[in-house]
């Protein structure tokens, strides 16, 4: 169950949320990837536990950490575009339509850093069910 291999579009704000909404399928749908893997005390000698919620945790880690680096570099690429817009209007302040791209640059930026405060909490929330359901069958590495 891994992450779609999308790469986010930084230029439009609407086309990123959607990639991010469907890289985020896993952990929408942990609960039932859980449910359906993870097996009960009565059917636990059927199915190898430890192994299912050790792959199910490297998925969601992976999953995680794409998003991560995805968002985080639109936030780069943003900035980077935000600054030489700055250029542009320390150059000539005049210039109505730098202006209003500079706005427009410095609203997606924003849009794009809550999108990590989004991301924050997807993570802590799978992590809680993760945990819920599979502490006592793997209990995943310490994270520095």
């Amino acid at each position: 169950m891994a992450a779609p291999d999308r790469t986010l579009n930084c230029e439009d704000f609407s086309m990123f949320q959607e990639v991010l909404k469907l890289m985020r399928t896993m952990d929408d749908r942990i609960v039932h990837a859980l449910n359906t893997t993870v097996p009960t005390v009565s059917f636990s000698g059927k199915v190898d536990a430890t192994q299912t919620c050790k792959q199910l945790y490297k998925s969601m880690m992976e999953a995680h950490l794409s998003r991560d680096k995805a968002i985080k570099a639109c936030i780069t690429h943003t900035s980077e575009v935000v600054g030489q817009l700055r250029e542009a209007r320390a150059k000539d302040g005049a210039d109505m339509a730098v202006m209003k791209q500079l706005r427009k640059e410095q609203t997606k930026l924003k849009l794009m850093q809550s999108e990590l405060n989004v991301e924050e909490v997807v993570n802590d929330r799978s992590h809680k069910v993760f945990n819920e359901r599979c502490r006592i069958h793997y209990t995943p590495p310490k994270v520095k």
